[in-house]
């Protein structure tokens, strides 16, 4: 593994744990606030946004940035945006440090992506891209449930402290190991003709609508485990773990389905994502098999992650980075979707279990578009055939003695 996948990884999990850490502190911050927790879980919603917005905005305002430069400048960013929320005074302050800090999200995993897939064989693309992601699937195993417990021990602002700080160690991986690279010779004009291709922007919507189901679910997990199947709160960041094994275990296996057969990966971890989202409604009513089913839809869920950069990169093809950048904004939108709609449903009485519907019905969704997108495939390629003459049609060879064109 080149360490420069390595320096991606640490700074991966330090995003990853800003983005996930209020899933584990929304009792406390709904109290510290006065707001309910549908109103704390826009903070969330709040990050999501910041990252659909900011990562094209800030992939494109850096399109001829040397790529490492434009790392180091996200991580700064980054840990700018969490110093604030940890002196966030009030929950509008909070909400701008949030979105500040996920200005920086999206724009570096674009970027990031594209670095990592080209510092290996193109037959491993998918792996690398899933090693950077790795990082961001062990936030989830130790960095967000070591942020809920720092949280629940020493209050939510020391959870914003430690990430700025897991932030500056990213920073300087970042910039010890990520190698010098040129600027990049596709400009703005160059990226946004990627944009042109219909099945970008059917990747676009596999990622918004295939990945929402996991979020919409995990955003609410901590209450639907304390109101619905019964635990305590001090059960929350030892599920969370679990949760995040689930999702460090699917990650590694969606990028190596992917680098073996990229569409039939999508078809599979999408579809089995949607079916999940619907059985955990049955599996949130009792704590053994609320654990099997939020570990087992982490799992499928992450899953999706590589395989869906992948595709993106692909139908990008010369002009990948604005792409890429979109696609992990199309990630977050639907991280923005998934939780508000579910927050409807629970604020009109439906309970916590109502979020599954609404993720599965997202997730459907998401598998129509990889749908979409393998037919036209199919028909482009069919097309492509009916163009090219059969083999068994090609005229009769011209004599050799009697050449038509002379070599000029």
């Amino acid at each position: 593994m080149p360490l420069a996948l390595l320096a991606l990884a640490i700074s991966a999990f330090g995003i990853g744990t800003t983005e996930f850490a209020p899933n584990g502190l929304l009792p406390d911050l709904a109290r510290d606030f006065h707001t309910s927790i549908p109103t704390a879980a826009l903070l969330v919603s709040g990050y999501a946004f910041g990252v659909v917005v900011g990562a094209p905005l800030l992939t494109a305002l850096g399109a001829r940035l040397p790529r490492k430069g434009m790392l180091l400048v996200l991580m700064g960013l980054f840990i700018a945006g969490n110093l604030l929320s940890a002196l966030a005074p009030s929950y509008g302050v909070l909400m701008v440090g949030r979105i500040l800090a996920a200005f920086s999200h999206g724009a570096y995993f674009g970027v990031g992506a594209v670095v990592a897939a080209d510092l290996v064989k193109p037959e491993k693309r998918a792996g690398a891209i899933a090693l950077m992601f790795s990082g961001l699937t062990i936030a989830n195993v130790l960095g967000v449930p070591a942020g809920a417990w720092l949280g629940q021990q020493f209050g939510w602002r020391v959870t914003f402290w430690a990430i700025a700080a897991i932030g500056v160690v990213g920073l300087a991986g970042v910039a010890a190991l990520v190698p010098r690279t040129p600027r990049p010779e596709a400009g703005l004009r160059r990226e946004l003709a990627a944009f042109r291709n219909p099945q970008v922007w059917l990747a676009l919507g596999m990622a918004v609508l295939g990945w929402a189901p996991v979020f919409t679910v995990y955003t609410y997990i901590s209450s639907t485990m304390t109101d619905v199947a019964g635990f305590g709160a001090g059960a929350v960041p030892i599920v969370m773990i679990l949760f995040g094994v689930g999702v460090f275990a699917g990650n590694l296996v969606g990028g190596r389905l992917a680098d073996r057969a990229l569409v039939p990966a999508l078809y599979a971890t999408i579809g089995a994502t949607a079916a999940l989202t619907f059985l955990f409604v049955p599996a949130a009513h009792t704590k053994a098999t609320l654990i099997i089913g939020i570990t087992v839809l982490g799992a499928a869920g992450f899953s999706t992650v590589a395989p869906l950069q992948l595709r993106v990169l692909d139908v990008a093809k010369d002009a990948p980075t604005l792409a890429s950048a979109a696609n992990i904004a199309a990630f977050n939108l639907g991280n923005t979707i998934g939780p508000f709609l579910a927050g409807l449903t629970i604020d009109a009485g439906f309970g916590y279990t109502s979020a599954s519907w609404v993720g599965g019905l997202l997730g459907v969704g998401g598998f129509g578009f990889v749908v979409a997108s393998g037919l036209l495939e199919r028909r482009t390629r069919t097309r492509a055939g009916t163009r090219t003459p059969a083999p068994d049609t090609v005229s009769e060879p011209v004599p050799a003695e009697a050449p038509r064109h002379q070599p000029a």
